[in-house]
């Protein structure tokens, strides 16, 4: 009988510098890589969608979206991922030690699907939650036009919304605008 082999943990420079050179995404949390999987035409088109949405809205303020190559850290946690856009108000904020890392979003925006939703939804949310810069969190759906948002309020709770329907508008306090759901998640 053979004896399993232990996984050696990753540093995060280990990773970082792996990523750096990699073909594809990975995520990292407590030691380990996880491969991102690849999105449908449909989740593209939704986030390419949010992204053009956001980007014309924000236009002239100081605020810049991101699509989903930009690699944000949440430093109490150690997660560093790639959420599928993110919203950066104010100057670019660097993981110690890094220029391609960052630690400040105002908003995160995550399309959901079936392999992703219950994370999305859950571990990744909590870790989220622990950047004092993020004030809101959107889930998008791809099967119907909805966008659940999660706002901070001031006494650190979050408050949920919900814009349904091809009709809806969806107001962003963080952002000062509204985005509408026909713009942003019709395909």
């Amino acid at each position: 009988m053979s004896v399993a082999e232990p996984v050696q943990s990753l540093t995060e420079a280990e990773y970082l510098e792996l990523e750096r050179r990699a073909e594809s995404k990975s995520e990292f949390f407590c030691g380990e890589m996880f491969a991102m999987a690849g999105g449908t035409p449909v989740h593209s088109q939704i986030a390419t969608n949010l992204v053009r949405e956001l980007g014309n809205k924000l236009k002239g303020r100081p605020c810049v979206v991101y699509n989903s190559d930009l690699r944000l850290k949440v430093e109490v946690t150690g997660l560093i991922t790639y959420p599928d856009l993110s919203v950066v108000c104010g100057p670019l904020q660097f993981a110690a030690g890094t220029d391609d890392t960052v630690v400040n979003p105002t908003v995160v925006v995550e399309v959901l699907s079936d392999s992703t939703e219950a994370y999305d939804r859950g571990r990744k949310f909590e870790n989220y939650r622990q950047m004092p810069s993020l004030h809101e969190y959107l889930l998008v759906s791809q099967k119907e036009p909805r966008i659940e948002q999660f706002v901070r309020q001031e006494n650190g709770q979050w408050l949920l919304r919900e814009a349904v329907g091809l009709a809806a508008t969806l107001p962003l306090p963080s952002l000062e605008i509204q985005i509408r759901l026909v713009a942003s998640v019709c395909v």
